[in-house]
């Protein structure tokens, strides 16, 4: 009766973790073979994507400092969310400065990967439970809202995670966070921290990124925006 059960048991279990894999699996195959794809022109073939002159000159930005040339990537694609806010953390020289800290004690994201991705909101919890800061989530922003927040993003007292569609950007891609590191105002450029080391920091116009967050988040129907630590 014992062993009849164990086995049962057992057999279930094995399901389980196969199941497990097959979702890993077949997000993955997804993500990174078949993601969806947006009649635009790519960002990364504009001059001031990577242009290394602009770079340098966004890393000498106040909040950019903070970040010591520094950028902890995601261990998966769907980490994104935890490691741009381990990574605010970092610059801040408190909280939790590894995703797997900030996650610890949560409940989000087990076995290390955050099905179906996080939302502003889930950020904004975590945020809230591992630190004394507040923190504010910003959607429905018009551009300039949107351009009155760059403008703040230079404030070392300020940290802002940003939640666009890849796709918009660069032609092909799903949603994601990633750190802003500031603003050059003069050129109407944003610089952002990718965590995606595939890409790495880049230089996008306002509007580029203002368009890429006004798509709704796939999981809530809830469009993207800005999250605001301070």
């Amino acid at each position: 009766m014992k062993r009849a059960f164990r086995r049962r048991l057992l057999k279930a279990l094995l399901a389980l973790v196969l199941a497990v894999f097959a979702l890993f699996l077949a997000l993955f195959v997804r993500v990174r073979y078949f993601p969806p794809r947006f009649d635009v022109v790519s960002i990364a073939s504009q001059p001031e994507y990577q242009a290394p002159a602009l770079l340098e000159h966004a890393w000498s930005l106040p909040v950019a400092r903070t970040y010591l040339h520094e950028l902890d990537f995601q261990p998966n694609g769907s980490m994104c969310g935890p490691t741009s806010v381990a990574n605010a953390f970092r610059s801040l020289g408190e909280g939790p400065d590894t995703p797997d800290t900030l996650l610890e004690g949560t409940g989000k994201c087990r076995l290390d990967f955050c099905f179906g991705g996080l939302t502003l909101d889930d950020l904004a919890q975590l945020v809230h439970e591992k630190s004394r800061r507040s923190v504010t989530v910003l959607t429905g922003l018009s551009l300039e809202e949107f351009r009155m927040h760059l403008r703040h993003s230079n404030d070392t007292g300020r940290r802002y995670l940003v939640n666009f569609q890849r796709g918009l950007l660069f032609g092909k891609g799903v949603g994601h966070h990633s750190p802003i590191a500031g603003y050059l105002p003069d050129r109407d450029l944003v610089f952002v921290l990718d965590v995606n080391p595939t890409f790495g920091p880049w230089l996008v116009s306002s509007e580029r990124l203002f368009r890429a967050t006004t798509s709704p988040d796939s999981s809530t129907g809830k469009p993207r925006g800005l999250l605001l630590i301070q």
